[in-house]
């Protein structure tokens, strides 16, 4: 069922060469996913059921595919999980429950046997997993939201020019010699791309200060970049002041109605009086 669906999703859809520079050439999928254990006893994390899921079927996806990339893999394992009916994720949902529960009790006869120090570390090592996560969160969030992506530097540009002609099998060794021929380029060879740079520069400033005042806009100042978070509050300020003083105005100026009374009275009294 499962072998099925991916292949049946995998047809279903065509996608170019994609090339991620930041990724190692030995970097893989269940790197990804695995917890690394420490030199002690530490039990070790349990696999979630689509981590399950994925390593059962990510050797049999490969074979049927092998020059497909492990991102593109892992895109369409995903995919199939999330296609799969719930009755078919079930075997996968209770062993990683069983799995969890085992977890928790060799963590609590683990936790017990640790010095003050170790308990510390252990600490440490936590809060910066949540900060990671944190962070990858606020990540997704930004994306969502359509904040502006960061200017490139003249090298990136370069590279992501360059990149596919570029020596080398692996994107490591691809990455190492675009580096080597940009450090033996010229200023003037380099020009090209710094100037593309300044201008990836002024478009990103354009950008941010457009999402910026659209963040203001929806009460997200937390997304505001410090250094302008004062700015838009002075501008806020400057336009509450303008906005009340004209209000103020409006109700102390008399309207054409009542000015019309007012002379009308006056007639009437003048008249009275001359009566």
């Amino acid at each position: 069922m499962a072998a099925a669906l991916l292949s049946r999703v995998w047809s279903s859809s065509v996608s170019g060469p994609r090339y991620f520079l930041r990724c190692s050439a030995t970097c893989s999928v269940e790197k990804w996913f695995s917890k690394q254990s420490s030199s002690d006893n530490r039990p070790k994390q349990p696999l979630t059921a689509y981590i399950r899921f994925y390593k059962e079927q990510q050797p049999f996806y490969k074979k049927q595919n092998p020059d497909v990339s492990v991102v593109d893999i892992t895109k369409k394992i995903a995919h199939a999980w999330r296609e799969l009916p719930a009755s078919d994720k079930q075997p996968y949902e209770a062993a990683a429950k069983t799995d969890r529960q085992i977890y928790k009790e060799q963590m609590i006869k683990y936790k017990a046997q640790l010095t003050p120090a170790q308990e510390a570390a252990l600490k440490e090592e936590k809060r910066r997993r949540v900060e990671k996560r944190r962070a990858a969160r606020k990540k997704r969030q930004l994306t969502m939201l359509g904040k502006p992506k960061r200017p490139r530097s003249a090298f990136n540009i370069f590279m992501s020019e360059h990149f596919q002609e570029a020596k080398g099998i692996s994107i490591q060794a691809k990455m190492k010699n675009l580096f080597e021929e940009w450090q033996k380029m010229s200023s003037s060879q380099k020009k090209t791309y710094q100037q593309l740079a300044e201008d990836d520069k002024i478009r990103y400033e354009n950008e941010m200060k457009s999402w910026e005042e659209q963040m203001a806009e929806i009460g997200r100042e937390d997304l505001i970049r410090f250094k302008n978070r004062r700015k838009l509050s002075k501008r806020k300020k400057t336009e509450k002041k303008v906005a009340s003083k004209k209000r103020a105005t409006t109700l102390k100026k008399p309207s054409g109605s009542k000015v019309a009374s007012a002379a009308a009275k006056k007639k009437v009294k003048a008249r009275q009086s001359e009566e």
